[in-house]
């Protein structure tokens, strides 16, 4: 008590403030830098160095999300980046694995061909000549959608769009495929709810999807099943068409459908069959959203699947 109210006692607490203030800073700063530190470099250092693993190739990496909420939502993109990054390259990888198996069986046979024939193990015959351009127009016919499908991926494909009526389409198309259905024993039926419904579009790339679709739906749907093209009018604000194609077929596995869209996709994994190449459905998407349109599909094993269509009046 004398020392605080003695007459030393006011020179006292300012030196003890003067000595004691640099430590008091010092601390201050400190927890300043650490918490700085805490909420902004630890972060971007993981950032940093994600960013330095991506640049080496390792599209593995991510960043904790549980570190700062300061970042919280840059590192949400970035992982979510990081993601599509890693799937895309995935897929890049199964696409050059799946075309190196799709061109090794054609190019075998025709050089199994080609040196059986100059061996002299077998005769130029017709037989094996036809066997062999059969399968130079394979090789053609799988080139040829592969490069559909990439410059439709990329925006690239060329659209020609004209005005017409949808119900000439239609007719087309039952044409088309109906002397096929007659001899396979199927009901291939089209019914067009406007008949004077007129849409923008390509004509040619909007054949060729709905006959892929059915070209399907008559693959895989037995004798005395049915086929039925149909389309109608969309009123909304949003004016436009819808076009469905359904049939009595098989189905497709409920495991199987999220699937059907991607490339080489086939429902037989053995990949037996060799009269399609696989991208059917995933051009016939890539040319619908080209469109600004959508296709979805629906199935039931044993009862038959449903392909729906949706496309603009007028495609933008």
């Amino acid at each position: 008590m004398y020392w605080a109210f003695s007459e030393f006692s006011g020179i006292r607490n300012i030196w003890i403030l003067v000595c004691g203030a640099p430590f008091a800073v010092l601390i201050l700063a400190v927890f300043t830098i650490f918490n700085l530190y805490t909420r902004f470099g630890q972060p971007l250092g993981e950032i940093f160095n994600a960013i330095d693993s991506v640049a080496e190739g390792n599209l593995s990496v991510r960043v904790s999300e549980d570190k700062s909420d300061m970042f919280s939502e840059l590192i949400k993109r970035f992982n979510k980046m990081l993601e599509e990054l890693e799937r895309a390259n995935q897929q890049r990888r199964n696409l050059t694995a799946d075309i190196a198996h799709e061109l090794r069986t054609p190019l075998h046979i025709i050089q199994g061909n080609l040196e059986g024939v100059i061996d002299g193990v077998y005769e130029p015959t017709t037989e094996h000549i036809n066997n062999t351009l059969d399968e130079t127009k394979l090789l053609a016919r799988l080139v040829n959608d592969l490069q559909t499908l990439s410059l439709a991926e990329t925006g690239q494909l060329p659209l020609h769009p004209t005005r017409f009526l949808l119900a000439d389409l239609m007719q087309d198309l039952t044409s088309s495929f109906s002397s096929q259905a007659a001899s396979d024993g199927i009901d291939l039926q089209t019914h067009v709810s406007d008949p004077s419904q007129e849409i923008t579009a390509d004509y040619d790339r909007l054949n060729q999807v709905l006959s892929n679709l059915i070209s399907n739906a008559l693959r895989h749907t037995s004798s005395g099943g049915k086929i039925s093209l149909e389309a109608e009018s969309i009123v909304g604000e949003v004016r436009g068409v819808r076009i469905k194609v359904n049939d009595t077929g098989v189905g497709i596995p409920s495991e199987n459908l999220p699937f059907i869209f991607d490339r080489f996709w086939r429902g037989d994994k053995s990949r037996s069959g060799r009269v399609n190449s696989g991208l059917g459905l995933a051009i016939a998407k890539q040319l619908i959203q080209a469109h600004s349109g959508t296709i979805e599909a629906q199935s039931e094993v044993g009862k038959g699947t449903s392909f729906m269509i949706e496309l603009p009046e007028q495609i933008s």
